[in-house]
């Protein structure tokens, strides 16, 4: 799938089967975020990536907005060191995980922001890292109608040359 196909047809994934993600797919997804350009070249991000039925049923506990991760096959804690690029670049990188796992065939959904303290002990993630997202992956459990979204128009989102005048 090229880009922006991908783009234009991702959907968020919050239901998966049990099907196991093939290793090289997890590879490509996780070396994705590592590729992906940070500011000054930082890289003040750490992924955890987990794939252990128990440790992501304590995952989808812990985070109030993603209960379903226990369901997942694998899941991707993106956690991050101080910086003021930091949410930033780590952002950066986890639009390039759930765009390449979607690409793949893989769904994902970034689950809660910056309120996830309660994982770093579970994980070993140190005090000085701040935890900012849960990436769920795995394979739809039902065929979404891709590129099926709700937004507004692009003439109310977007300008040419001066706010307020439309793009489009």
């Amino acid at each position: 799938m090229d880009v922006f196909e991908t783009v234009r047809t991702i959907l968020a994934v919050r239901a998966f089967q049990e099907k196991p993600i093939p290793e090289d797919v997890i590879h490509r997804i996780v070396e994705s975020a590592w590729l992906t350009g940070s500011s000054r070249n930082g890289q003040p991000w750490h992924f955890i990536v987990v794939q252990d039925r128990d440790m992501l049923k304590q995952l989808g506990l812990l985070a109030r907005t993603g209960p379903y991760i226990a369901q997942a096959p694998l899941a991707v804690v993106v956690a991050m060191e101080q910086s003021p690029y930091a949410v930033s670049d780590a952002s950066r990188a986890i639009q390039s995980m759930i765009l390449t796992a979607w690409a793949e065939g893989v769904g994902s959904n970034w689950v809660g922001y910056q309120n996830l303290e309660q994982v770093k002990p579970l994980l070993g993630i140190p005090d000085e890292v701040e935890v900012l997202a849960i990436l769920p992956f795995g394979y739809p459990v039902k065929k979404l109608g891709k590129g099926r979204k709700n937004r507004k128009p692009l003439s109310q989102v977007a300008h040419r040359e001066r706010f307020g005048q439309p793009f489009a």
